[in-house]
């Protein structure tokens, strides 16, 4: 019925890689949508509300609401910009950076896993298809 859905098809796909990567991030007490952000915060702090949600293109009132979950796990901290002092950057804790590499290779773990279901080379398409077109729609 929904074989020539973009819609439906990249949305049950998402569905089920939200499983992958949420049993990948438990362990750590974090969701993906936190891992994800936290992983980005560890390679580019200080980073801004702006930037970050830039990054992971989302608003930034999912951004603030991400970023308030990783606050309260104690994984964050908002410190006052150097360039604006009502602006605030974000800077990963003490936590955070000792769990980095053990993340990011759980997120390893997870890729490697897929790229051997579906094939390397799929992957990598796919992957790349993906990313053509959300650059092309937005």
């Amino acid at each position: 019925m929904f074989d020539q859905c973009l819609y439906f098809n990249t949305t049950s796909l998402a569905r089920q890689l939200e499983r992958e990567w949420t049993l990948a991030f438990k362990p750590y007490g974090l969701t993906p949508s936190q891992a994800f952000m936290l992983r980005v915060i560890l390679a580019k702090a200080p980073i801004a509300y702006t930037s970050l949600a830039a990054e992971l293109n989302i608003t930034k009132a999912t951004c603030s609401r991400t970023v308030e979950g990783l606050c309260k796990l104690n994984m964050v901290k908002r410190v006052q910009a150097d360039t604006d002092a009502r602006s605030f950057e974000l800077v990963p804790t003490t936590p955070a950076r000792s769990i980095h590499e053990q993340i990011n290779q759980s997120s390893a773990t997870v890729t490697r896993k897929i790229e051997k279901i579906i094939g390397e080379q799929q992957f990598a398409s796919v992957v790349s298809t993906l990313r053509s077109i959300s650059d092309s729609i937005t």
